[in-house]
């Protein structure tokens, strides 16, 4: 959130090529390692699984990039205050269940 309202000289170009989206979806895609070893302690098949996941997962990325690359001088950083708050949402909610604190 503090990014998206820094001065525009402030800010550093962040290229969108191969590499950035190649070290980018590794950073996003730690989670699948997490599912992967549910389903390994879950002792099912993991086939159908997987291959939807990551069909979904991919069409999901590809058009997240696709959309953003095209759109995103329109909304500028309202998107980024929006996730920003989003995000502290749900972490403000799963702080709550851990604690057990009535919602």
């Amino acid at each position: 959130m503090y990014e998206s309202v820094r001065l525009k000289s402030e800010k550093e170009a962040k290229p969108l090529n191969f590499y950035f989206l190649l070290v980018l979806s590794v950073a996003t895609s730690i989670d699948a390692l997490a599912v992967g070893l549910s389903f390994g302690f879950l002792q099912t098949s993991v086939a159908i699984p997987v291959t939807i996941i990551g069909a979904v997962t991919f069409l999901l990325s590809f058009l997240g990039a696709s959309f953003g690359s095209r759109l995103g001088h329109f909304f500028e950083n309202k998107v980024e205050i929006i996730g920003g708050f989003i995000l502290i949402g749900i972490g403000t909610k799963i702080v709550v269940e851990h604690l057990n604190w009535p919602l």
